[in-house]
């Protein structure tokens, strides 16, 4: 399963993009993308939790794409405080829907500062049927945008989040559940902190488990 998985760059604003990508053999297989942490706090395409999403994807018959933002190893450019992260992950959308044309789904994921760039670019691309965003970072930064937010979603984040208080959470949670026509689930998982550690098999049950439910209904 592994080897499948290819390493490549692709051409973005400021540069080549590093990029790992899983192909599925299927002609209409649904597409995700998925964008790391904070690349000022060591954040990578091979976060272990980055991994785990990617992974997750790929055991569900997704084609599926993460990549590393400007300035990271060996991507070009350098850190543009979230602006040219957000034009490297538009950059990254329209390569794995340019190759894989006849694509049922597309989904946006991210984690951490990650899930930030994801939820922003879910506001600009119409496409995207679904998101999923673990451990976002509500008190840091503002998520108001999402009001409306143009598609259902999962918000994963660990109840012992050492980095966000759960009063944000809950008041991100009240204020995107009073929307009609999408349906934000926000889950958490007990005794996770920020970056799950010790708990990545809860988090790949709790995304595992969504994944599955929402693709079937296309």
């Amino acid at each position: 399963m592994v080897n499948k998985v290819s390493e490549l760059f692709i051409p973005g604003p400021a540069g080549r993009i590093e990029a790992k990508y899983f192909k599925n053999s299927k002609k209409t297989a649904p597409v995700a993308l998925v964008l790391h942490p904070h690349p000022q706090y060591g954040g990578t395409m091979n976060n272990k939790i980055v991994f785990e999403i990617f992974k997750t994807f790929l055991k569900n018959e997704f084609s599926v794409f993460r990549i590393n933002f400007r300035g990271v190893n060996k991507s070009d450019g350098k850190f543009d405080n979230g602006q040219g992260e957000l034009s490297d992950a538009a950059a990254a959308l329209d390569w794995i829907e340019k190759v894989n044309m006849d694509h049922s789904q597309c989904w946006i994921s991210g984690f951490s500062f990650g899930s930030l760039i994801a939820m922003q670019l879910l506001m600009r691309r119409p496409e995207i049927n679904r998101f999923i965003a673990v451990s976002p970072q509500p008190n840091i930064y503002d998520f108001s945008f999402l009001s409306p937010c143009p598609a259902s979603g999962l918000m994963v984040y660990g109840k012992s989040d050492e980095l966000v208080p759960l009063d944000n959470f809950n008041s991100l949670n009240k204020r995107l559940s009073i929307q009609t026509g999408v349906k934000v689930n926000f889950q958490e998982i007990e005794g996770a902190n920020h970056f799950f550690s010790k708990k990545e098999k809860e988090l790949s049950l709790v995304l595992d488990k969504y994944i599955k439910k929402e693709s079937a209904l296309y």
